[in-house]
């Protein structure tokens, strides 16, 4: 019989739904020799050619497809087997990995995953962040259990369930007593980074008023764009939940967007998922996240 471990089975199929072996190893956290090195040995196990390298990349040979079919069933059945072992403990513990976005990472999650933390001790819930596409390709490939992405998130394989909605607001620097009001827009306008869902609804609002802007600023950070208007070097569009608390929106005017945009937050997970106890716990707290019950009022 052939020896062949979890972990070879789901490098090979990241190694195959990534294209490459430094892609994986990327993913993985490793290097890509470790990844090449677990390759070989599951070749050599099953004593045949599995990969084979094209000028774009790598794709499974025909027995690399019939392994890739088993790995899925492979893993369908041990995570069966993981939840139905859980469900005789009598405390909630183990792992579950949330993805999200940084916004979402900053401003909704520390007190929720601090509730977490004093309620369930053995649980641990690890936070990755990404855009909304990274955070779907995450579950897709089961790195991530679950994710908390701004809608819309396309893929035939996900549970998709909306849970919140939040609206956008403009902020500009707070003038000062020498300073005199200054029209929103008659500044530079600074914005997320090109690529992000938000991003996209943001340039979409524009594009519907018949608006068109160059952004002085791309950045890739809510704390770094709030910061940057704080100097007073621009205006900016961004959620309200990132300017809610009072020390979120010190030092900056908060108007509301006229008309309104919104988006809309929403929990993904693999349709194939089988849900535990702890997972089931995170959606829960997350589902009643304050903001999530204004859902239905938008």
């Amino acid at each position: 019989m052939a020896h062949l471990s979890l972990d070879q089975l789901a490098t090979y199929r990241l190694v195959i739904g990534r294209g490459s072996f430094t892609a994986a190893a990327e993913a993985l956290g490793i290097s890509q020799p470790a990844v090449s090195l677990q390759m070989r040995q599951l070749e050599t196990a099953l004593q045949t050619r599995l990969i084979e390298r094209t000028g774009r990349g790598v794709r499974p040979t025909p027995a690399g497809l019939t392994l890739l079919a088993h790995c899925e069933e492979i893993e369908k059945a041990v995570s069966a087997a993981v939840q139905s072992v859980a469900m005789h403990k009598l405390d909630i513990s183990g792992t579950v990995t949330l993805g999200t976005g940084a916004t979402v990472c900053i401003h909704l999650l520390p007190a929720l995953l601090q509730q977490l933390r004093k309620d369930y001790p053995q649980l641990s819930v690890g936070v990755r962040t990404g855009n909304t596409q990274d955070i779907v390709r995450g579950v897709e490939e089961n790195s991530i259990d679950i994710g908390l992405v701004t809608l819309p998130a396309i893929s035939r394989n996900l549970d998709v369930t909306p849970v919140m909605v939040d609206e956008f607001v403009t902020i500009t620097a707070k003038p000062t007593l020498a300073e005199s009001e200054v029209e929103t827009e008659q500044l530079p306008l600074i914005v997320f980074a090109s690529g992000s869902s938000t991003r996209q609804l943001i340039d979409g609002w524009f594009q519907r008023a018949g608006k068109n802007v160059s952004p002085v600023m791309e950045l890739g950070s809510i704390e770094a764009i709030k910061r940057m208007v704080r100097a007073g070097l621009g205006y900016s569009i961004v959620p309200r939940m990132s300017v809610t608390q009072t020390e979120d929106c010190a030092g900056l005017t908060v108007e509301p967007l006229v008309p309104a945009l919104h988006r809309t937050l929403g929990l993904i997970m693999r349709q194939d998922k089988v849900v535990s106890r702890a997972m089931r716990e995170v959606i829960h707290r997350i589902q009643a996240i304050p903001a999530a019950k204004s859902k239905d009022s938008v």
